[in-house]
């Protein structure tokens, strides 16, 4: 089930005896251990008392299933919050040769735990190492195997945001805030966390303490507070070098300069920038939503905005210039490798290239 489904759930119904937290999304995780732990351990001393924290690293599943057994002196209800779950998996793909003390496979020690679970004990393993896309999926469907004893209804998906529900999300915590954050701020926003929900939550947050409800939230004040919302200022280079724009260029670059941006970082997103244009250029890639299509089918993330900066570097070079721009961020990125002492004058070199 989603998060919306566990949290919509829980505030109907009692707590199931175990629970599956599977995902890499943090945010929505934090949010739904936060009201777990509301619903079972109100109480600041109820917590103290019956909230407990293992780690599989250190802890076998034995011993964790050998404590929720155990009857607490000081707590009646109990929360035992079991990271790293994935370690309770054997390394071979077979069982028989990994078993507890008493020969059983950890599997069926938990399915027989869950035949008579202790009454008031929720037992929570969180899954966290793997993604549901790519090399992770397969792995994580074994972490579902391994765990089937524990039912799909408590089984809880932390899947990546959408692009358009990171977007939702940072309008409704501004909204909630009382921030202003204008369209274009709030795409340079979404841009510089990379739809990342837990860092856009603390970034509304610091620009709503530094900012306040008075005004709108400006280009400054992001880049001011918020990491990596230099990228602007790198699109606004990227946009000088599709227009042979020496000047302005030459001018971007001097701002990432002056604003103490890290040269290497910047070339980085320069050189991705480029290599993405060119990918979608062989592509024949006309639109932002195409381009979000074919990146996302070969496994890249990619918002809107970040979509429609890829096509119009596309549209702006040819495929021979984009070979050329890439063969050039290798060799300033080789230049910079090698220990060359002026980072400025190494990207001033390039720009002056890519604008001849």
């Amino acid at each position: 089930m989603t998060p919306e489904q566990f949290l919509a759930k829980i505030a109907k119904q009692p707590p199931a005896p175990a629970y599956l937290f599977l995902g890499q999304e943090g945010y929505q995780r934090r949010l739904c251990r936060e009201v777990l732990l509301d619903r079972i351990l109100p109480a600041k001393e109820a917590r103290a008392h019956g909230f407990t924290q293992v780690d599989l690293e250190s802890s076998s599943l034995s011993e964790v299933l050998d404590d929720a057994r155990s009857l607490s002196l000081f707590a009646s209800e109990r929360v035992i919050w079991v990271a790293a779950a994935e370690l309770a998996l054997p390394r071979r793909l077979p069982v028989t040769d990994e078993s507890s003390e008493d020969g059983k496979p950890p599997e069926s020690e938990l399915a027989a735990y869950l035949k008579a679970p202790t009454p008031g004990v929720v037992v929570v393993f969180e899954c966290s190492r793997y993604d549901f896309t790519g090399d992770d999926k397969a792995k994580i469907e074994r972490v579902e195997k391994f765990y089937a004893a524990i039912a799909a209804a408590a089984t809880v998906e932390f899947r990546h945001f959408t692009p358009e529900s990171s977007r939702y999300l940072a309008q409704d915590l501004a909204r909630k805030a009382g921030l202003k954050l204008p369209p274009a701020e709030l795409a340079s926003l979404l841009d510089a966390v990379a739809g990342d929900a837990g860092k856009l939550a603390a970034e509304i947050e610091k620009l709503t303490l530094f900012v306040g409800s008075d005004r709108a939230v400006t280009g400054d004040d992001l880049r001011a507070l918020v990491p990596n919302a230099a990228q602007a200022t790198i699109f606004a280079l990227v946009n000088a070098l599709a227009k042979r724009d020496r000047k302005g260029a030459l001018r971007s670059l001097d701002i990432l300069v002056r604003d103490g941006e890290y040269l290497p970082l910047a070339l980085t997103f320069l050189g991705s920038q480029f290599r993405l244009a060119l990918a979608a250029k062989e592509a024949r890639i006309s639109s932002a939503q195409q381009a979000q299509t074919f990146f996302q089918r070969i496994g890249v993330r990619i918002w809107r905005e970040r979509a429609e900066q890829v096509v119009a570097t596309a549209n702006a070079f040819t495929p021979p210039a984009l070979s050329r721009a890439v063969e050039l961020f290798y060799d300033t990125d080789k230049k910079f490798r090698e220990g060359y002492k002026n980072d400025q004058l190494v990207m001033e070199l390039l720009v002056l290239a890519l604008t001849a």
